[in-house]
């Protein structure tokens, strides 16, 4: 089939990539003609494993091109994806200038009968909406036959991508009827017939569906990190917690892992549109407006933690925070509400200076931070913690998970590590003479020169649980509530 993408950012890219892949002839259409000629010469402008061979092994076939202009992709047409930027506005709802733009330009454009397909991530109604403004644009240039307007909305993950695409664990279609899906249908049969599992429903319950599952992700996250703070209050053990509640089938175990709270593109501008959908709608959105919250509190538990150790010891001014990871998740280097920003920014508001590494993400971060100071950009692990007060870990790469306890107690001067992704041998690190801090677990003292580091805490002790883990005395000086 013929097939044309409109928009080669995140989602674009990766659908003309690999809708070429399994077979399709893909023209995929960016209004930046600097990001044409780069993806042209095989330069990919995002970090997504496997990414960069499928778009060169496609091109060098010739069944995936890349153009500035959409004429040119409309040619015999016979799918076009619109998958531009949604991004929130300051009131949360969703912009959909790109959207409707693109939507506009198809129907003036168009020279022959072709669906059109919404994988851009929208609010409910507005597949229903570009229906009519396709269908006016035709109507302005005299043309009867109809345009199928549908929805086909992405459930990729960043990281896998690829593979979410190729062995999706569903393909949601939202259509009014089976003849405007048949075309869209057919572009997936290379999916299907080996098994990938096709759901098709309406318009509005497929924009819907695609909300809600990012919302109950989300949920997720909030509800564990949550409990993580009743844990810590507690004496608790979230890690143990986890594993009581995630062995029972009903629950599971996926995203409900505690940490310093979600980012991306997706989560946070998608829980913001769906409640502002549902206040438009009269709803009111009680568990989706918790869920934002305790998302904006857990931001601060890296902070909020280095503030309360050195209240007594002349406070955060001056002190030099090494910071691992800075992309939201690992296997990207999508800095979009990347929860490093906003404690990178809490720290410099409070006088620190730090010290900043990403094995993959430095380049999208210095393009955000660059010139400040205050800001030191190191070229590994080791170098970021080298002469550093303390540390925070707050992308949750496997080389950090690898790294030396030595070799990080020798770096810092105090001895402090927040695992900020509860991702460290926490028994290690302590034997290794570092006091370590998780999200909603006990906190680790040194076992080394433990009557020491107990004398030195001006803070208040968490309760130790009694578990045959604690022959590690746990001990540390305890910090603010998890949310703020």
């Amino acid at each position: 089939m013929r097939i044309a993408v409109i928009g080669s950012g995140y989602v674009g890219l990766v659908g003309a990539a690999c809708l070429a892949r399994i077979g399709h002839d893909v023209w995929a259409v960016d209004a930046d003609p600097k990001k044409v000629l780069a993806l042209r010469a095989g330069t990919i402008p995002i970090y997504e494993p496997g990414l960069e061979a499928i778009v060169n092994a496609t091109q060098a076939e010739g069944r995936l091109r890349f153009t500035t202009e959409l004429g040119e992709a409309l040619e015999g047409v016979e799918l076009v994806f619109i998958a531009v930027g949604t991004p929130a506005d300051e009131d949360g709802a969703t912009d959909l200038v790109a959207v409707t733009a693109a939507a506009a330009r198809i129907g003036s454009m168009l020279g022959r009968p072709a669906t059109v397909v919404i994988k851009s991530t929208v609010p409910v109604g507005t597949t229903d909406r570009l229906q009519k403004l396709v269908a006016a644009e035709l109507r302005a240039r005299g043309i009867t036959w109809r345009v199928p307007v549908i929805g086909n909305p992405e459930f990729l993950r960043e990281g896998s991508a690829v593979h979410d695409f190729m062995d999706p664990d569903r393909i949601v279609v939202g259509a009014a009827s089976a003849d405007d899906a048949s075309a869209l249908l057919k572009a997936y049969e290379p999916l299907t017939a080996r098994g990938a599992r096709l759901l098709r429903m309406s318009t509005r319950s497929a924009e819907l569906s695609k909300y809600a599952a990012n919302a109950m992700l989300a949920t997720r996250v909030s509800f564990i990190n949550e409990i993580a703070a009743i844990a810590e209050a507690s004496g608790a053990d979230i890690e143990e917690v986890r594993e009581g509640i995630g062995s029972d089938a009903r629950i599971g175990r996926d995203f409900l892992r505690a940490g310093i709270g979600y980012g991306g593109s997706c989560f946070p501008k998608d829980v913001s549109s769906l409640t502002h959908t549902a206040i438009q709608h009269g709803v009111r959105p009680a568990i989706l407006q918790a869920v934002e919250q305790v998302n904006g509190g857990q931001r601060r538990w890296a902070f909020d933690r280095l503030n309360a150790f050195y209240a007594g010891r002349g406070g955060l001014r001056g002190r030099r925070i090494a910071v691992w990871g800075l992309a939201f998740k690992p296997g990207t280097d999508d800095m979009r509400e990347a929860p490093s920003l906003a404690m990178i920014e809490q720290l410099l508001g409070a006088g620190a200076q730090v010290a900043v590494f990403d094995p993959v993400a430095i380049g999208s971060a210095r393009r955000l931070l660059d010139g400040d100071a205050r800001i030191a950009w190191c070229h590994s692990a080791a170098a970021a913690i080298d002469n550093a007060d303390a540390l925070v870990l707050a992308t949750e790469w496997d080389e950090f998970r690898h790294f030396s306890p030595t070799s990080a107690a020798a770096a810092l001067r105090d001895g402090l590590v927040l695992d900020g992704r509860n991702v460290l041998d926490g028994p290690a690190w302590a034997a290794a003479g570092l006091q370590l801090l998780q999200v909603g677990r006990p906190p680790l003292r040194p076992m080394r020169d433990a009557a020491a580091a107990t004398a030195a805490s001006a803070v208040p002790t968490a309760p130790s649980p009694s578990t045959a883990a604690q022959s590690i005395d746990r001990n540390v000086p305890a910090a603010a509530p998890l949310i703020a």
